[in-house]
């Protein structure tokens, strides 16, 4: 099943918020008629959802759908409003609902509410945030969590990007890593992190791994033929030698601005898995420059690995994970041969060599904002000292994930928002975000935006 966009909003720049922008009451409920159009309902006010239920949402939680965000028809679902005049709860019958798309660096705090119909598609693997409208114009349960402008689609010219990977597949003609990113990444799937290392800036992507040593349920790069889903990448298919790799991100470390390496990307399987082969590119790379920052984005399942990493002078790690929880962890990653314990005692290697550690945190309302899991968050950053929370939104249906998982009642709920503001209050040296940010913020002014 696919799933177009049927509203691009593009906003100025003064629109794009790092505070909730305040309204008068809550926005209309959106709906589609299935052929490209959607209509607001001004019967119905619209909610948000969050696990199985379906909530009213505070005026001030909703913002303006930033530049770069988008809407789409959920087929075969109703959405749910309040009406306008009894103040209860009901479908939305006149056609069918609609979420929204939310561009990198804002974190959504509520679901999409809707009713699905009995054999209705499931949907892509695409996060699916509450949408209104109000006042001519369109707005989402969400918020800025992140101040670096590294993805705004505003930053992105086709032409500049098309002449810089020309440039670049001339100049590492045989390299397959480059061509990799080029083709798949880059004008494929147009991959910012891809884009943005064309145009030589900031953070450029290294795929290793055609391998995994999980199965996740929402896995992006790789799907059963008998799964109800498709992944939206292909995943690479080969294992790139220490001498591709350094190749490219030497020049890169050495003349981008606010440089980083990331192993570890959506169109790949484990990183860790290739650990020696980036040993060896960390080590040769080093001997080339000291500038920039070597990070890697993994599931965290080889502490050794990582501890071997570190020593040949891995700078950052930003380890995946649904949850914080064992039982949510193990039910979605289904791992092979490792346990969540392991990417804990990742986490705290990281810490025992005095670098930087982030959690790539896929936000669920309903499941994220729990009690119990806002315990075991507090639990793990105070065992492992960790410096970074990146609150991403979770791509995946809604309904589909909770029936994988058999979440039934996942307990008492707090909020997105309110767990984040319990957490800054608790831990106010933890960073939130969105990227995995450059040696720059890491040792400097941490808020400073040095994506500009």
């Amino acid at each position: 099943m696919s799933l177009t966009p049927i509203a691009d909003r593009n906003l100025t720049r003064h629109n794009i918020v790092f505070l909730h922008m305040a309204i008068n009451q809550s926005p209309y409920i959106l709906y589609s008629d299935g052929e490209g159009n959607i209509f607001e309902d001004q019967s119905l006010y619209a909610v948000g959802r969050a696990g199985w239920d379906a909530f009213p949402v505070p005026a001030e939680s909703w913002i303006k759908l930033p530049e770069g965000g988008s809407l789409y028809e959920l087929p075969g679902r109703k959405g749910i409003g309040i009406d306008v005049q009894t103040g209860e709860m009901r479908l939305c019958d006149k056609g069918w609902a609609v979420a929204a798309f939310i561009p990198p660096a804002h974190t959504g705090t509520f679901v999409a509410a809707f009713e699905t119909e009995k054999d209705a598609e499931t949907l892509p693997l695409f996060c699916y945030t509450a949408a209104g409208w109000y006042n001519d114009e369109f707005y989402v349960t969400a918020v800025r969590i992140e101040t670096d402008i590294r993805q705004e689609s505003e930053g992105y010219d086709p032409e500049i990007i098309e002449a810089g990977t020309e440039k670049l597949l001339e100049s590492y003609p045989n390299n397959r890593l480059v061509s990799h990113l080029a083709e798949k990444c880059c004008r494929t799937y147009t991959c910012p992190a891809a884009r943005n290392f064309f145009i030589g800036r900031w953070e450029c992507p290294v795929p290793t791994s055609p391998a995994c040593n999980a199965n996740c349920i929402g896995c992006i790069s790789f799907q059963p033929e008998e799964e109800t889903i498709g992944s939206p990448q292909d995943r690479l298919q080969f294992k790139p030698t220490a001498e591709e790799i350094v190749e490219f991100t030497v020049p890169h470390l050495m003349n981008a601005p606010y440089p980083i390496i990331s192993f570890g990307q959506g169109c790949e399987g484990e990183p860790l898995l290739m650990w020696e082969t980036i040993k060896e590119a960390i080590i040769q790379i080093r001997k080339h420059t000291p500038k920039g920052s070597i990070n890697i984005n993994t599931n965290g399942s080889m502490p050794k690995a990582v501890r071997a990493l570190c020593e040949a002078g891995l700078d950052s790690i930003r380890v995946s994970t649904n949850s914080v929880q064992k039982h949510w962890y193990e039910k979605y990653y289904r791992p092979n041969n490792y346990s969540f314990e392991d990417i804990v005692e990742s986490l705290k290697v990281m810490d025992e060599f005095g670098r930087w550690s982030s959690i790539n945190y896929f936000v669920f309302p309903g499941i994220t904002d729990t009690e119990s899991e806002f315990e075991a968050l507090r639990k793990l950053i105070t065992e492992t000292n960790l410096k970074m929370i990146q609150w991403r939104n979770f791509n995946i249906d809604p309904d589909w994930y909770l029936g994988r998982m058999s979440v039934t009642d996942p307990g008492e709920i707090i909020g997105v928002e309110n767990m984040m503001e319990m957490i800054r209050e608790e831990f106010p040296n933890l960073k939130f975000g969105y990227y995995n940010p450059p040696i720059e913020r890491i040792k400097g002014n941490f808020e400073k935006d040095f994506a500009h």
